[in-house]
């Protein structure tokens, strides 16, 4: 059984053709363009206003999102403020959301609190909205990416995705776990699905360096039936996916009981690749399960950035969960980490509402 996919095919731009789509399309665009975009301290997030604004006959309105964390590191914070300078100058009208992610009992709240900030905007007024999800946790991106998707379905405005992605930049920025896993905002729980009956529940863990800590959290939070990793490969580190095996032996073989035939590969700058991966699995093991009981999805999209965009396409069109930990703060190795070309060859561009 296969069933149609929402975005196959789908209008999408390689690192190597963002320039020109841009430089050809957002000048000819007669209403008003929004950018949303996160205002922190990942170099990343200047990436695609600056871009923007070199091509834009007109300056789009900005709404920046900065995620405040207790107890900041002062040089992130620095790097932020900085950060937020740039942002400012490439939009006409900037609004700042300061958006706290976590409450005061240590509540994840964040994905709620920038979609009620987010709901006070008349976003009918743009003809285009451009989200732009480099500097943004997947808890704050992915309920903004539902929230405007779907306004902009019913409307019929144009809804653009664009991310950077810069792996080895990831690498180097290390996450200060929060104490459990936690479903995204806007996302299904598992247990809303298994309020009734038990089913089988695969898990779909990005593998990323360093991030088993965070991998096993979730983990026991969802208690899957199975699992499948998803490794990156091809990826632009030859070894990447070697050095990932190695790393999780020990989830593989004991906590995770994963065999290598139960391996998913992507290609690490093939967001769309993934989304048709996931739908083919979550269409096979609802044919297989028909007769069984019921199955479901769990996915984790921790790591590349590029293959986030994969799963947040596939958890949109099949309603699925989507798990992981948020950070309480950062740790960032900036002896290590690469020099970022605002202008280099990393962007990534996904229509996904309007024509």
């Amino acid at each position: 059984m296969t069933t149609a996919m929402r975005w196959q095919p789908c209008v999408n731009h390689r690192p190597d053709e963002i320039d020109g789509f841009v430089a050809q399309y957002f000048p000819s665009v007669h209403g008003k363009i929004l950018l949303i975009a996160g205002a922190g301290f990942d170099p990343r997030a200047r990436s695609v206003p600056e871009l923007l604004r070199t091509h834009s006959k007109r300056l789009p309105d900005g709404v920046f999102v900065k995620e405040e964390r207790p107890n900041p590191d002062p040089v992130l914070v620095t790097r932020a403020n900085s950060n937020l300078e740039s942002l400012i100058a490439c939009v006409d009208t900037p609004r700042l959301f300061e958006t706290d992610v976590f409450a005061s009992d240590g509540a994840v709240v964040g994905g709620r609190t920038v979609l009620r900030e987010l709901g006070a905007i008349d976003l009918r007024l743009y003809s285009d909205v451009v989200i732009d999800s480099s500097a943004l946790s997947i808890g704050i991106s992915f309920p903004l990416v539902k929230y405007v998707l779907e306004q902009g379905v019913a409307t019929g405005q144009n809804v653009h995705l664009f991310v950077s992605d810069v792996p080895a930049l990831d690498r180097a920025i290390q996450p200060q776990l929060a104490d459990r896993a936690t479903n995204i905002h806007g996302f299904r729980k598992v247990n809303e699905y298994y309020s009734a009956a038990a089913g089988a529940k695969l898990w779909l863990p990005q593998l990323a360096p360093s991030c088993g800590p965070a991998l096993q959290r979730i983990f026991d939070e969802v208690q899957p039936s199975d699992t499948c990793p998803i490794l990156p490969f091809p990826s632009g580190h030859p070894k990447l996916s070697d050095q990932l095996l190695a790393e999780y032996l020990p989830e593989l073989e004991n906590t995770w009981g994963v065999d290598a035939g139960s391996l998913i590969f992507a290609d690490e700058n093939d967001p769309l690749g993934l989304y048709r991966t996931i739908l083919r699995i979550d269409d096979e093991r609802a044919l297989a399960f028909e007769a069984l009981g019921s199955s479901l999805l769990i996915l984790s999209p921790l790591g590349s950035k590029m293959l986030a965009v994969g799963a947040l396409m596939a958890a949109l069109e099949r309603n699925l969960p989507v798990y992981y930990v948020e950070a309480r703060g950062y740790d960032v190795d900036w002896a290590n980490a690469p020099e970022i070309d605002v202008r280099g060859p990393s962007i990534r561009h996904v229509w996904l509402a309007g024509c």
